[in-house]
């Protein structure tokens, strides 16, 4: 028993240095450590392995487990990023907005034309938007750049530029920029869809076999670590767009990247996760894996007061589940 539990020490131990360089993804780039990045992918599976042995040691009656116990509470923020609760408030919401990566209409367009009608918001941010001309959706009127990444809004479009197009050296990334005049005021929406890592399941999925899942496990890697990089790149004009805007901003998209990532540090500085404000339950917006994906987020200034936050799995018209967010604006 007394080897069993040395072994289980040493585990939670190196468990906790793992979730340490989590944490160290807010400081140090890709381009100069990718693999912290690749940790935060693996961060639900550290967490839970990390409050099981603590909950062992409590219940073997191990001091350490006070260690342990206190040593977690480093983790607490970034474990809320993923799961979190949030009391229901009785403020009453004046916009209401949607992002949503519509998987290019591979569920059916009108699956995603009928459930945005439904929802009547004000804002509708899509990502991966497949034919929009084949969208109807009733009362939004659509802003005039960019196919893969579009905006659709009941209220008046003041401008739009393009921070990001893959004319340019980003390859598969898109990001826009739109000045929206809501009651008088004018607000920033940006619109991200960050580079891809173009997995199929097949690729991903494990064979029990170990020379093909060895195999599988180094192409995985291939394609993350570069990736990785590519999106250092990436939210820079994301990041310049937000510092240099003279309105309230509303940060939304696919960020193809989890919380903790180094892509999540860096967007949301300066900004509100609504998820952490207003959310409960999981985050977790991509489905199509299963394991707790979420690569969907709604940031906001601090202007700008949440309501509530929603990812909404009532529907499978993509593999993301479309994320809903209320505020009242200030």
């Amino acid at each position: 028993m007394k080897v069993f539990r040395l072994i289980l020490l040493l585990v939670h131990v190196g468990i906790f240095f793992l979730l340490v360089g989590v944490l160290l993804n807010a400081y140090i780039p890709p381009k100069v450590f990718p693999w912290l990045n690749l940790l935060s992918l693996g961060f639900p599976i550290l967490i839970t392995g990390y409050v099981l042995i603590t909950l062992f040691w409590i219940f073997s009656w191990k001091k350490r487990a006070f260690v342990f116990l206190f040593l977690g509470l480093l983790f607490f923020n970034s474990t809320m990023r993923w799961i979190n609760y949030s009391p229901e408030t009785n403020e009453i919401a004046d916009l209401k907005i949607i992002s949503f990566n519509a998987n290019n209409g591979a569920f059916g367009e009108h699956n995603v034309e009928s459930f945005i009608n439904n929802q009547k918001a004000d804002v509708v941010l899509l990502q991966e938007v497949g034919n929009y001309k084949k969208y109807n959706f009733d009362g939004l009127q659509r802003a005039p750049k960019s196919p893969i990444i579009s905006l659709f809004t009941k209220h008046k479009i003041i401008n739009q530029i393009e921070l990001i197009n893959s004319d340019y050296e980003y390859n598969n990334a898109y990001a826009t920029q739109t000045d929206i005049e809501i009651k008088g005021k004018i607000y920033r929406f940006i619109n991200v869809y960050l580079q891809p890592f173009k997995f199929e399941k097949s690729m991903v999925k494990m064979d029990g076999n170990n020379e093909k899942d060895e195999e599988k496990l180094k192409n995985i890697i291939k394609r993350l670590i570069p990736t990785f990089k590519m999106h250092q790149d990436q939210i820079v004009p994301i990041k310049k767009a937000v510092e240099n805007s003279p309105y309230p901003v509303i940060l939304t998209g696919d960020f193809n990247s989890v919380p903790n990532s180094y892509e999540y540090y860096h967007l949301v500085e300066g900004l509100q996760d609504v998820f952490l404000k207003v959310g409960s339950g999981s985050a977790t917006s991509f489905h199509d894996y299963k394991f707790p994906i979420r690569i969907d987020y709604i940031f906001t200034s601090e202007s700008i007061k949440p309501v509530s936050y929603k990812v909404d799995r009532s529907v499978k018209i993509s593999d993301h589940y479309p994320v809903i967010s209320t505020f009242k604006l200030q």
